[in-house]
């Protein structure tokens, strides 16, 4: 019997509104639905039919015809989505209010200038603060902790100005309301969710971070010393800390100096802020671990899979496992950079697959990322979809990724979930191995090189070395610096044809053909014998990588 997991809490759409709606969100119909709980973000695709999950915001991208948002008002609201999200204007007209209200969907506009790219990380970001930390309600400063917006209102109404708190990288972490009170920078720095690189490089020059980060009263930035009309008001600035660790900043939009009481209440609410971040960040760890142990676990199909595959949502769901690993030899001089690099191509995996399917789950086991993704249904299609998910998700990371995704057969329960996982790793080995040349695979497509790899494995592990004709050529290759092994595996690999084989050796077919006879007597093997012929190709492609192909230099 599985031990039931409690729920935790979830941002109310009235939450949603009172924090993005100065900026970001507009209401059009919504009625009674504002103290609606939401449970996640999903991107409207008319040519998909993804699960939508009970209380999401439905992100309509590209709707813009009144009778299509009818429609969709009604499907979504059928499937239990709390609120449709559609480009402004959006004028509420009558047959929209009815649709909106017999679906019971609050129906939203996305503010002119926004991207659907950070609607969707803002509400993302206002949704994971509800799964962090413990489930039991606690708080900090009179505040559920890790509510970094709620944080944001109480400091603006302390020092009455509107306020932002950003990360060490100037990222938007969370903002107060009142933001229309500021100037269009700010408004520019909230919709792209940092502040924007000119404004940045500005303050940098002018040594206003430096100052920032050294000192521990607040900081004034007169806007005059900026020749850019978006920068209207000065701003107030102090450096939020743990000990001497910078986790962030606050910062003010003010229209004066602020007076004594102000700024010490400012400084009193940075020491909130940095518990608050703290908790933030102990809760996101402790969060990743137990998800890479509930994945692990479920992945490995022993007797606690099934329950660590409830506790991920993901019980009675047909689905396919991804190994992604990164490509390259990995530098033993660099491991903190490394391990870094695969956290972060493992967290962008899990925003690309939570983006196709809400309930897929992620983690980094070892040097390995997992991805679990539900195929409701079983498809027939789902192999060629997987590939198409994780060819899409290479392709937007490009190079700088580089890695590559093995993906395993359809799994319909915990014990095919682990076969999926095993057949995932095989496909994985065999990208690695070629180091890239493809950079996603099924298990079905690298069937008989994972076979081959395995059966390597095994020579390797019993001591096998090479013996008969390939021996002796390579023991020839050793002492005469010659390429005879070489020479044999790529008539080899052209199955005979000399002008294939001839090209690959870059030699001409004349040259070739004397090698050839000379591997022959060399070797002493018969190349017209199908069964030497097969024997030679099986060891050299047993060989050690290093071993296959002889050093450069003239043939004896």
């Amino acid at each position: 019997m599985l031990t039931p997991v409690p729920s935790k809490p979830h941002t109310s759409l009235g939450r949603v509104l009172e924090d993005l709606g100065d900026v970001l969100l507009e209401p059009v119909v919504v009625g009674r639905t504002t103290r609606k709980q939401l449970g996640g973000v999903v991107i409207h695709d008319p040519h998909d039919e993804s699960e939508i999950p009970g209380g999401a915001v439905v992100l309509g991208v590209g709707v813009r015809d009144r009778d299509e948002v009818v429609r969709l008002l009604h499907d979504v609201g059928a499937r239990g989505a709390a609120a449709l999200v559609v480009r402004s204007p959006v004028t509420p007209a009558p047959e929209l209010r009815r649709a909106a209200e017999s679906s019971g969907v609050a129906l939203l506009g996305l503010a002119r200038g926004a991207s659907w790219a950070q609607l969707a990380a803002m509400l993302r970001t206002l949704l994971a603060e509800e799964d962090v930390g413990e489930v039991s309600p606690q708080t900090l400063g009179g505040m559920p902790s890790g509510d970094l917006f709620a944080l944001a209102n109480a400091i603006a109404a302390l020092i009455d100005a509107p306020v932002t708190i950003e990360d060490r990288n100037n990222r938007i972490l969370a903002f107060s309301g009142r933001q229309d009170e500021a100037d269009p920078s700010r408004v520019e720095t909230i919709l792209g969710r940092q502040v924007p690189e000119r404004f940045a490089r500005g303050l940098e020059q002018d040594g206003v971070f430096e100052k920032l980060y050294r000192d521990h009263a607040p900081v004034y930035v007169d806007p005059q010393r900026y020749d850019d009309n978006a920068i209207a008001l000065p701003r107030v600035a102090l450096a939020v800390r743990a000990g001497d660790e910078v986790l962030g900043s606050i910062w003010a939009a003010v229209r004066e100096p602020l007076s004594a009481e102000r700024t010490q209440a400012l400084i009193d609410a940075a020491k909130l802020v940095a518990l608050h971040l703290l908790r933030l960040r102990a809760g996101a760890d402790v969060e990743r671990r137990l998800r890479a142990d509930l994945v692990s676990t479920a992945l490995e199909g022993g007797s606690g899979a099934p329950e660590a595959i409830a506790r991920l949502g993901l019980l009675g769901q047909p689905s396919i496992v991804l190994a992604m690993g990164l490509l390259g030899a990995p530098d033993p001089e660099d491991d903190l950079r490394l391990v870094a690099d695969r956290q972060r191509v493992a967290d962008a995996l899990a925003m690309h697959l939570s983006a196709v399917q809400p309930r897929s789950a992620v983690a980094l086991v070892g040097d390995v990322a997992y991805g679990i993704l539900p195929m409701p249904g079983g498809q027939t299609d789902c192999q060629e979809r997987s590939v198409r998910v994780a060819s899409t998700f290479l392709e937007r990371t490009g190079r700088r990724a580089a890695a590559a995704i093995g993906i395993g057969p359809l799994a319909l329960d915990a014990s095919g979930l682990h076969a999926s996982r095993d057949g995932a790793d095989r496909a994985l080995r065999v990208l690695l191995t070629n180091g890239g040349a493809k950079r996603v695979a099924t298990a079905e497509d690298v069937h008989v090189d994972a076979l081959m790899l395995e059966l390597a494995d095994l020579a390797t592990a019993r001591g096998d070395v090479a013996t008969g004709p390939v021996a002796r050529l390579l023991a020839y290759d050793a002492q005469h610096q010659s390429q005879l092994v070489h020479t044999l595996r790529c008539w080899l690999d052209a199955f005979g044809d000399i002008g294939a084989a001839s090209a690959s050796a870059y030699v001409h077919p004349n040259t070739f053909r004397y090698r050839l006879r000379r591997l022959a007597e060399v070797g002493e093997i018969d190349l017209d014998d199908a069964g030497e012929r097969f024997a030679a190709m099986l060891q050299l492609r047993l060989l050690p990588r290093d071993a296959r192909t002889g050093p450069p230099g003239a043939e004896d």
